[in-house]
């Protein structure tokens, strides 16, 4: 298991959220706004030798807060070449642009989960444009009574896919890797969806990198065990750099072992 970092960006400013408080309108709970820009993150993540990470802007697309989140990006992008990923309305269009400025993958949900389905014309476009090796699919999600399904659009819509054991065979063929969410766990430090652990720990056929609700080192310890020690983590509010109690370093080290 491996650290997989992160740099949130909302309103040009890099943040720490409750991730299902995010809407269209702006950040319901805001559990921290870091001093420093994209450039001081990407620099700490790359003295620290710690490789594919990701970038997320949490702006809707096309609005002026979207342009400050794209430079702060673009910030961390320079201070890190080929180290961090990119996500936050990304599509066939723009996907290139974002190549280009360094970013190793595109990191792509809302525009492929269009109208509650899979849309696999937008899907076959991407990975035209930037090849499977440069794309990872967000597959981030909120569990259900029927089980967990996928959530765009800043995570307020639900579709009817499902993040299941067919879904992620379905996929994989369009995807280096899978970033995986769990939304309703976001930013809140009180725990890990276990099942949702246990479910893609089962699997396990390319890489995935599980995020939410990570907020000690037993929480660490469990997502080890019930994700079979075969998913990265990422962990936001908790960390010490994000305000949160857990010092980066002593992560790392327990990662390592």
């Amino acid at each position: 298991m491996r650290l997989r970092p992160c740099i949130d960006i909302h309103n040009g400013q890099v943040k720490q959220i409750v991730g299902g408080s995010l809407t269209d309108q702006g950040v319901g709970e805001t559990n921290f706004v870091a001093s420093e820009g994209g450039r001081f993150y990407g620099e700490l993540y790359r003295e620290l030798n710690l490789p594919g990470g990701h970038i997320i802007l949490l702006n809707p697309a096309g609005t002026e807060a979207y342009d400050a989140d794209v430079r702060t990006a673009a910030d961390a992008l320079a201070a890190y070449p080929g180290g961090l990923m990119i996500g936050g309305g990304i599509t066939a269009e723009n996907a290139p642009y974002f190549l280009e400025l360094g970013a190793t993958h595109v990191i792509v949900t809302s525009y492929v989960f269009r109208e509650g389905r899979i849309d696999w014309d937008r899907l076959e476009k991407l990975r035209r444009e930037v090849g499977t090796e440069h794309l990872v699919l967000d597959l981030s999600c909120r569990r259900t009574d029927s089980g967990y399904r996928i959530a765009t659009d800043r995570w307020q819509r639900l579709t009817e896919v499902e993040v299941n054991a067919k879904t992620l065979a379905e996929l994989k063929s369009y995807s280096a890797e899978y970033l995986i969410h769990a939304v309703d766990a976001e930013g809140k430090r009180n725990g890990i969806e276990e099942p949702l652990a246990e479910l893609l720990g089962d699997w396990g056929e390319i890489p995935i990198t599980y995020a939410g609700g990570v907020g000690s080192f037993s929480d660490l310890e469990a997502l080890r065990r019930t994700g079979q020690d075969r998913l990265d983590v990422t962990i936001g509010s908790a960390l010490s750099i994000f305000g949160g109690d857990m010092e980066l370093g002593e992560v790392i080290r327990f990662l390592e072992k």
